[in-house]
């Protein structure tokens, strides 16, 4: 049973106490998953932040406040941002700099924040529109969604020059105390997650979030990938080495208890829409925009579009690995998929 031990979150400027050492603050996202958790650890001279929202000038306001509020005098010795989604990194170099902390992330992290900021161009290219055309989206639709689609990965700050390298199967001490750092591929690559055995804390970031599922995307770069199968053996590799009775501590929502039952919910939530699509391309050959609203149900902006496309993709691209379903090319050239 899934438990949550608190049942409202911080309101704007304020921190909670959810653990010895470990603070929980909350920031907003002008997005329909309207927050982000951030989490400071205690360290030996100050605070290590995790995670740290998006550039933009309502969060540097309200980091401002925090800072000049219930942390002010703290010192934050580093920032810890689990992966480089913009609400999880977006102000990591805006804080490292202003705090003059240290960067912590895994070297996947930091890279793609690197290109995303360097290269604003990059999402926006023509190639990644004929990518989208090619699954049967408009070309009015795909010319929005390759360009205000991915808005959002631009809200970052500079990122820092440099960092500190976090990977699988390290141990990092924070505080005296010893965090068992995993990743995890699926919703983003090298993901970071802290299990801390002594407190029975899991820091999951978002491959474990209560009640929703994290977005599970094929990115345009990278047509052919299988980040569902990827995520799904994330799960698989929680489940077996972080115990059930730790407090989970995700980027979203609530912290809760009851992490098996939720890694295999969410398990059973992706089987249950992988049926759909197995069912839906049984009669006749479907593109993946066909399959959009199989599994979405409602109007979608050209940032949702993106992410339901491209989570519609990340399901069709598992089941062709799984050899369930498999693509033909139609006249026009686009590709669609047929059940095996």
């Amino acid at each position: 049973m899934i438990r949550f031990p608190f049942e409202t979150p911080p309101a704007p400027g304020e921190v909670i106490e959810v653990s010895p050492g470990v603070l929980w603050a909350r920031f907003s996202l002008p997005f329909r998953l309207d927050h982000v958790n951030v989490y400071f650890l205690r360290d030996d001279d100050g605070w290590v932040v995790v995670d740290t929202g998006i550039s933009n000038p309502e969060t540097k306001v309200a980091w401002e406040t925090l800072l000049g509020g219930p942390m002010q005098g703290e010192k934050i010795s580093a920032v810890l941002a689990t992966h480089h989604h913009p609400d999880h990194i977006g102000l990591a170099g805006w804080l490292c700099e202003k705090l003059e902390a240290l960067l912590l992330t895994s070297t996947t992290s930091f890279l793609s924040c690197m290109n995303f900021y360097n290269s604003p161009e990059f999402m926006a290219a023509t190639e990644y529109m004929r990518f989208y055309a090619s699954h049967g989206m408009p070309d009015e639709v795909a010319a929005l969604v390759s360009t205000q689609g991915h808005q959002y990965m631009r809200m970052l700050s500079q990122p820092p020059a440099s960092y500190r390298r976090l990977y699988d199967g390290m141990v990092l001490k924070i505080g005296g105390r010893d965090f068992h750092v995993l990743t995890g591929d699926g919703h983003s690559a090298e993901q970071v997650m802290l299990y801390q055995p002594d407190a029975s804390l899991f820091l999951a970031a978002d491959q474990v979030i209560e009640k929703i599922s994290p977005n599970i995307s094929v990115p345009a770069y990278e047509p052919q990938g299988n980040p569902l199968g990827a995520f799904l053996s994330s799960l698989d590799r929680i489940a077996r080495d972080v115990p059930d009775n730790v407090l989970v501590l995700a980027g979203h929502r609530l912290p809760f208890y009851g992490l098996h039952e939720r890694t295999k919910a969410l398990k059973d939530h992706h089987d249950e829409r992988c049926e759909l699509i197995v069912e839906a391309c049984r009669t006749q050959a479907v593109s993946a925009t066909d399959l959009v609203p199989v599994l979405f149900h409602r109007e979608l902006s050209p940032h949702e579009m993106s992410f339901a496309f491209s989570e519609t993709l990340a399901h069709l691209n598992y089941l062709v690995a799984e050899e369930k379903v498999s693509w033909e090319q139609d006249a026009t050239g686009h590709l669609r998929a047929r059940t095996l």
